[in-house]
């Protein structure tokens, strides 16, 4: 976005009573709306999202109206005092009033179109220093002077209509393809130390480097430590892929399901939470109850740094993963990646699911040419740990769990929870657990 767009664009954070938005009052004549003044905050045009930090904005002009139009005062306030611990700071208090300012918040984001009328963001996130919103106008809305109103129905007609999803936190969240996994794989070769190379890519994300994309709003960044119990399904043909059994912090284990006869970009996943059962019974779990053919795998650690990237102008988030995994029989036997991830999308709009792809496509062309710059790999793959962990055994037959001199110890983890198509993918015949 070049300095004359901004300059040409002009934009709004519209303040006003919560029960604008939960409709928890009626609206009455002299109920307030704020008008903050704020140079243009997206970072793409049009965005999905916009995240506003109060003590970037700056000194902002400031206008009160009534919902009736009527006139009711103005100020220049800085940015970082209107909503000090997220409460109405003492300048919007002489503004509005006592009364009125201990329900104000941000409503909604205003950005002025060239051609007339104003896209609207709605309020999903607002904290002491920031907030987060969300578009939920297609089109342009409200021709006419911003003090004129004629938005204010509009806006809050979208809002209402999208409630469900906005006055519910996370519920803005939506997910595409669900019940399959798609992402690109780089295996790390020199392998770099993840932590720092995570740290590095991050800064890069937060400094601008991939264009439209920042740091996940207020999700930027996960630790997992977690120990797998891998198992290879060789049959029935339909269920071909792997199990693999993760401990819990509490009790039990998750089971990650992942179906795949050869590696590839897109697999179906499903993960099943809360099984009472013991290593030693895995394989008798897998082969009676739900009826497959198994091999065991050298049980494996796994460290993981996840980097988390949200496309503002799309609001579909990417994970970008830094991952190790070490035999746990043999730690020296290793492997590193680098994986790109599609995750979720913040968003009340629908898109087109093939703008995922196309849109994963392009931040993987970025991944690949931020690695390669650093050496570490030049070309993504889909290695996945199964096939790993068959070449760890086929160079090292001793790591195979039926080998006599296969051993390793128990440690309790927790666990969260060609390219371009997905077509191969069976249909899903359970959702994965939703994303907390």
């Amino acid at each position: 976005m070049g300095n004359d767009d901004v300059a040409r664009r002009r934009a709004w954070v519209i303040l006003g009573g919560v029960h604008l938005l939960n409709q928890t009052a009626p609206r009455r004549p002299g109920d307030p709306i704020v008008l903050v003044r704020v140079a243009p905050q997206e970072v793409s045009v049009p965005s999905t999202t916009v995240v506003i930090r109060w003590d970037a904005l700056g000194e902002c002009p400031v206008n009160t109206l009534s919902l009736d139009g009527t006139r009711r005062g103005a100020a220049h306030i800085e940015g970082d005092s209107l909503f000090p611990d997220a409460i109405a700071g003492t300048a919007l208090r002489e503004l509005v009033g006592a009364d009125a300012a201990s329900t104000l918040v941000p409503l909604c984001y205003l950005a002025e179109h060239p051609a007339g009328g104003y896209h609207a963001y709605a309020q999903i996130r607002f904290h002491p220093e920031d907030a987060c919103f969300v578009r939920t106008t297609r089109e342009p809305v409200g021709q006419g002077p911003l003090k004129a109103l004629h938005w204010l129905d509009p806006v809050l007609s979208a809002h209402s209509a999208s409630s469900m999803a906005l006055n519910n936190h996370l519920r803005y969240f939506r997910t595409h393809f669900t019940g399959t996994e798609l992402e690109y794989k780089y295996t790390l070769d020199p392998a770099p130390d993840i932590w720092a190379a995570s740290m590095e890519l991050l800064k890069a994300l937060r400094d601008g480097e991939l264009e439209d994309c920042r740091p996940e709003y207020r999700e930027e960044f996960q630790i997992h430590y977690t120990e797998n119990h891998l198992f290879d399904v060789t049959g029935p043909e339909s269920e071909l892929g792997y199990a693999s059994f993760i401990p819990t912090v509490s009790a039990g284990y998750v089971l990650k399901r992942k179906w795949f006869a050869d590696d590839a970009f897109a697999r179906r996943e499903e993960l099943s939470s809360g099984l009472d059962v013991t290593p030693d019974g895995f394989e008798e779990y897998l082969r009676s109850e739900l009826g497959l053919q198994v091999r065991a795998m050298p049980p494996f650690q796994r460290v993981r740094y996840d980097v988390q990237c949200e496309s503002m102008r799309t609001g579909h988030v990417y994970g970008i993963f830094f991952d190790r995994c070490s035999v746990l029989a043999k730690p020296e036997v290793v492997l590193s990646q680098c994986e790109l991830e599609y995750r979720r999308s913040r968003s009340v709009l629908d898109h087109d699911e093939n703008e995922v792809l196309r849109e994963m496509e392009r931040i993987n062309h970025w991944l690949r040419s931020h690695l390669a710059a650093r050496g570490w790999a030049k070309e993504h793959t889909f290695y996945s740990k199964r096939s790993f962990l068959r070449d760890a055994v086929t160079a090292s037959p001793e790591l195979a769990p039926s080998h006599p001199a296969a051993s390793a110890p128990h440690r309790a983890g927790n666990e969260e929870g060609q390219p371009l198509t997905i077509a191969s993918v069976p249909p899903n015949e359970a959702s994965m657990p939703a994303e907390t």
